[in-house]
C-alpha cells in the first residue's frame, strides 16, 4: 500500500513538468506535414534529396537567419516543401542543430515565425522574397533526371554549411511516418494521453540524470510522436530541457537493430521496468508500439490521376451491410491480493466477452505477473460493445495430468462501453474486487489488478466470403475446384462473417445453340440482393467488363506493367490490381499462409495516395474478399467473382507470378465463357441449391478472436485479420473457422499447446498439438484432409488460409510481431 502511494505521488510529480508549446495541436500538424512528405517520397532518396539539402543550407536558412534579424517579411514565412523536410529531419538532433546554427548564425533559427507549407497558407510574399534573393533558383523544387555539372558543383560547395549528415539523418527518420499512420493517432485523447505519458518519460530522465543512471531511455511510438514535435519548436525545446534536466536532451535515433539482446532492446526493457516500478501503471499501450517494417514500394514512380474523385453511394443502393466497429485492445493481469491462505495450486485468469462478437467470441488464458513472475500481455480485436469478463481459477498444483475442471475463485467485468462510446480514455489500470459464486464466507475480498489499453474504434473492413450454392458433396468448398464444370444454373453465394447472405452471383453463359447461329449473347454476372432485388452487374464488352452500368471497366493489362499489375479497374477511381499480397497486406517475417499466386491485392491510385493505398485483398482460391472501403466492396465483390472465373485454366494451379507470362489470348477467351479444371484447396461449407431458394445455408463459421500474447522484454505482436497469435512461453491459445461438420476440431495436449484449425466438411482442419508447447494450424476441405503439426518442446506450425502463429517462450520465428519502442 505505501508503495501504491509512493508510485502515485511519482505520477502527480511528473505532470508538474511544463512546456512552453501547445504540444497537442503541433503534433496533428506534423502528422499532417509527414502525410505530405510521404506523398513525395523522391524527396526520401536520390538527386531530389540532394539538391533539396543543398537548398536548405544555400537558401533557406540564410533566408531564416535574415528574417530572424529582421523580419523581412510583414508576416510568417512558408517554408517550401522541400527545404522543412530536411529542416525537419536536422531538427531531429536538437544538440547538432543548436550547434551548427549557433557556429553558422550566431544563434539557435526557431521556427516561432514559420508556416508549413502544406496546411494551405499563402506563399506569395515569401516566393517574392526568395526570388529576390536567389533568382536563378526558383521557389518550388522542380528537379528530375540526374543532376547536372552546375548542380554538382554548387553541391561540392556544401562543406562550408552543415557538417551534420543529413543524407543519413532522412533516411532514418523516412521510416517514422509507417509507424505513426494509424488513424487512431490523430485522436484528441489519445494525443493528450501521449503528452501525459512524455512528461513522465522525462521525469524517467530526470531521476536518472539525479541519480547518475546511466540508461538508454527508448520511447513508445505515442510518446516519440510528441518529443518529436518539442524537437521542432528548437527554441523552446532547449529551454524547456535545460530548466527540466539542466542541459538540452539528445534524440539519438542511430540505432535500429531491435535484435534481442542488442542496445534498443535491452534500452526498452529497462525503460519498461523503470516505468512500471515508478509510476505501478504499463508501459506498453495499444496503438503506440512498434509494427514492424514498412511494406514494400510498388514502384518508385508516382501514379498521379488528375481526376477528381466523387463519392459513390452505388454499393451502399445495392448491398446493405452493416457498419461495424473494432478496436484494438492491450491487457495484463497484473498482480492478486487478499489470496486465501489455504490457497494451492496454479492461478490464471480467464477472460472473455459477455456480447460475443465477429472478432472476439471465444475465451483466452492470462497468467498473473505477481504469481509466476512472467510478463504476459494480450493483443486482440474486438467490437467496443458489452463488457470483458475476467475469472480467477486456479489449478491443483500437481505434476500430474489436470483431470478436474479448475476451481473457480471469483470473477469481475470491465465495460467497454464505459471507455469508448464515447471515448473518454484509452487505457485504464487499478484493482478489481471478485464476485464470488460460492456461498462460503471469505473474510478479505479478493482483487486483480488488471491493466488494459484500446485504441479509438475505427471502422473494421468488410470480409466476406463466396460460397458455390449449387448442391455440391459434403466435401466441396467455396468455389468449384477449376476444371469441373460449372453449370450455368449454379450461383455463388457471397457470405459476411456471420454466415449472412449479402448478395448471390451468377455468371450466365451464351448456350450452343446461339452459338451455331453466330449470334452470341454476351456474358453477364447476374446478382441477387438478400431483400430480393435483381441486378444485371457485369458485362463482358469485348476488351473487359463493363460493372455496375458502366460505373466500373475492369481490363486485362496485355502488356507488362512496368509496375507488375495484371488488370485495372477504372471508373470515378483507378485501382490496379496486383498478384500477391501487397502494401498492407504484405506478408511480414517470412510467414507463409498459402501462395502469393493465390492473392491478388487491389491498390487505389490518386492524387492523395500517387504511390498506392490497398484498398482490397482477393484470394481468389478461397474465394475471401476483404475490403477496407466501403465504395470498393461491390466492385471487389464482382471483381474476385470475374477473375476467379478468367483465370481459371485447365490444369491451373495459380498464376504466373510474372505478368509477361501470362497468355492473354487465353484469359480472354476464357471470358467468353470456359470452365476448366485444376486444383484447389480452399475454406468449405455444405450448402443447398440457390436454384431451389426455399432452402437457407447451413454453413457454420467458428471465428476466433484476433489474439497475440506480448511476451516479455519486448517481444510481441499485434494482430490484424483473424486469429493471429504469439505465445509467450507457458499459455497457449486457439483459432478455429470454417463450416460443416466436424470443421475446426482441435486437441491440445499437456503443457500449453496452442492450435487453429479451419476447413469445412467431415473431419477436415483437425490438428493435434503436443506436449509442451507445440502448435500447428492446419486448413483444407472434404473428409480428413486438413492438416496437422505435432510439435514437442516449442514447435511451430501453419498450415494454409489459416490463423498466424508464434510460440515458445521469448520470441518464436514467424509472424509475430515485435512489440518495442521507437527510435
Amino acid at each position: 500500500m505505501e508503495c501504491e502511494k509512493q508510485q502515485e505521488l511519482e505520477c502527480i510529480e511528473a505532470q508538474k513538468i511544463a512546456v512552453s508549446v501547445d504540444l497537442v495541436a503541433a503534433a496533428k500538424r506534423q502528422l499532417e506535414f509527414l502525410a505530405a512528405i510521404d506523398k513525395n517520397r523522391w524527396l526520401y532518396q536520390g538527386p531530389a534529396l540532394q539538391w533539396a539539402i543543398y537548398r536548405y543550407n544555400a537558401c533557406w536558412l540564410p533566408l531564416l537567419a535574415k528574417h530572424s534579424k529582421s523580419e523581412i517579411s510583414e508576416g510568417p514565412l512558408v517554408v517550401p516543401l522541400d527545404c522543412e523536410w530536411i529542416w525537419h529531419c536536422h531538427r531531429l538532433n536538437p544538440v547538432q542543430y543548436k550547434s551548427d546554427c549557433e557556429e553558422l548564425y550566431g544563434e539557435i533559427l526557431d521556427n516561432s515565425n514559420v508556416l508549413t507549407s502544406c496546411q494551405g497558407f499563402c506563399k506569395r510574399k515569401t516566393e517574392e522574397i526568395w526570388n529576390r534573393m536567389y533568382p536563378e533558383e526558383p521557389y518550388d523544387l522542380d528537379i528530375t533526371g540526374a543532376l547536372s555539372e552546375d548542380m554538382f558543383k554548387k553541391l561540392s560547395e556544401l562543406k562550408k554549411y552543415t557538417k551534420y549528415d543529413l543524407v543519413s539523418a532522412v533516411e532514418r527518420q523516412s521510416p517514422f511516418f509507417f509507424q505513426v499512420s494509424r488513424p487512431h493517432i490523430k485522436n484528441d485523447i489519445f494525443l493528450k494521453e501521449a503528452l501525459a505519458r512524455y512528461k513522465g518519460f522525462l521525469y524517467l530522465i530526470k531521476k536518472n540524470i539525479e541519480k547518475s543512471t546511466k540508461r538508454f531511455c527508448v520511447p513508445t511510438y505515442d510518446v516519440d510522436l510528441i518529443w518529436h514535435t518539442h524537437q521542432l519548436h528548437p527554441a523552446s525545446y532547449c529551454k524547456d530541457l535545460n530548466e527540466i534536466l539542466g542541459k538540452v536532451l539528445e534524440h539519438d535515433d542511430m540505432d535500429s537493430d531491435r535484435t534481442k539482446g542488442k542496445k534498443l532492446d535491452l534500452g526498452f526493457s529497462g525503460t519498461t521496468k523503470q516505468w512500471e516500478e515508478t509510476f505501478g501503471t504499463r508501459y506498453w499501450k495499444a496503438g503506440a508500439m512498434y509494427r514492424g517494417n514498412a511494406p514494400s514500394p510498388l514502384s518508385d514512380i508516382p501514379k498521379i490521376t488528375s481526376k477528381k474523385v466523387t463519392a459513390s453511394g452505388e454499393c451502399e443502393k445495392t448491398l446493405k451491410l452493416p457498419k461495424v466497429k473494432v478496436v484494438e485492445v492491450f491487457l495484463e493481469i497484473v498482480a492478486v491480493k487478499n489470496l486465501p491462505e489455504e490457497q494451492t495450486g496454479n492461478l490464471f485468469v480467464s477472460f472473455s466477452k459477455t456480447q460475443p462478437d465477429l472478432f472476439f467470441n471465444a475465451k483466452q488464458k492470462l497468467t498473473i505477473l505477481s504469481d509466476c513472475g512472467k510478463k504476459q500481455v494480450a493483443s486482440f480485436q474486438c467490437e467496443p460493445t458489452g463488457e470483458l469478463l475476467f475469472e480467477l481459477l486456479s489449478y491443483p498444483s500437481s505434476k500430474l495430468p489436470v483431470t478436474r475442471a479448475p476451481k473457480m475463485m471469483g470473477a469481475t467485468s470491465l465495460s467497454l462501453q464505459d471507455f469508448l462510446e464515447p471515448v473518454t480514455k484509452l487505457a485504464e489500470e487499478k484493482w478489481f474486487e471478485l464476485l464470488h459464486t460460492s456461498s462460503n464466507v471469505i473474510t478479505k475480498p479478493i482483487f486483480l489488478r488488471i491493466a488494459v489499453s484500446f485504441t479509438v474504434p475505427t471502422l473494421a473492413p468488410h470480409v466476406l466470403h463466396m460460397v458455390d450454392s449449387r448442391p455440391l458433396s459434403k466435401g466441396s468448398c467455396f468455389f468449384p475446384l477449376p476444371g469441373r464444370f460449372r453449370h450455368a444454373k449454379s450461383w455463388t453465394r457471397v457470405v459476411d462473417e456471420s454466415c449472412g447472405k449479402v448478395i448471390s452471383l451468377q455468371m450466365r453463359v451464351p448456350s450452343k445453340s446461339k452459338e451455331r447461329n453466330n449470334c452470341i449473347s454476351r456474358k453477364q454476372v447476374f446478382g441477387i440482393t438478400k431483400s430480393g432485388e435483381a441486378h444485371t452487374l457485369a458485362e463482358f464488352v469485348g476488351t473487359g467488363w463493363s460493372l455496375m452500368d458502366s460505373h466500373w471497366c475492369l481490363q486485362l493489362q496485355k502488356n507488362s506493367a512496368e509496375d507488375g499489375h495484371l488488370f485495372e479497374l477504372i471508373g470515378n477511381r483507378m485501382v490496379k490490381i496486383f498478384v500477391g499480397r501487397k502494401l498492407d497486406y504484405e506478408s511480414n517475417h517470412g510467414e507463409k499462409q498459402g501462395s502469393e499466386k493465390d492473392f491478388m491485392t487491389a491498390v487505389e491510385f490518386s492524387a492523395e495516395f500517387p504511390y498506392g493505398k490497398a484498398v482490397a485483398l482477393l484470394n481468389i482460391k478461397s474465394g475471401c474478399v476483404r475490403v477496407k472501403e466501403e465504395w470498393f466492396v461491390l466492385p471487389g465483390i464482382l471483381s474476385a467473382f470475374i477473375l476467379s472465373d478468367i483465370l481459371k485454366k485447365k490444369g491451373y494451379d495459380g498464376w504466373s507470378m510474372d505478368a509477361g507470362n501470362l497468355n492473354t489470348d487465353r484469359v480472354v477467351e476464357n471470358a467468353n465463357g470456359f470452365h476448366e479444371e485444376g486444383k484447389q484447396n480452399m475454406l468449405t461449407s455444405s450448402v443447398e441449391s440457390e436454384a431451389e431458394s426455399k432452402v437457407n445455408m447451413t454453413t457454420r463459421n467458428a471465428l476466433m478472436p484476433d489474439i497475440g500474447m506480448l511476451s516479455s522484454a519486448g517481444c510481441g505482436g499485434c494482430g490484424g485479420g483473424c486469429g493471429k497469435m504469439v505465445n509467450g512461453g507457458g499459455c497457449g491459445s486457439g483459432c478455429g473457422s470454417g463450416c460443416g461438420s466436424g470443421c475446426g476440431k482441435m486437441v491440445n495436449g499437456g503443457g500449453c499447446g496452442s492450435g487453429c484449425g479451419s476447413g469445412c466438411g467431415s473431419g477436415c482442419g483437425k490438428m493435434v498439438n503436443g506436449g509442451g508447447c507445440g502448435s500447428g494450424c492446419g486448413s483444407g476441405c472434404g473428409s480428413g484432409c486438413g492438416k496437422m503439426v505435432n510439435g514437442g518442446g516449442c514447435g511451430s506450425g501453419c498450415g494454409s488460409g489459416c490463423g498466424k502463429m508464434v510460440n515458445g517462450g521469448g520470441c518464436g520465428s514467424g509472424c509475430g510481431k515485435m512489440v518495442k519502442g521507437g527510435s
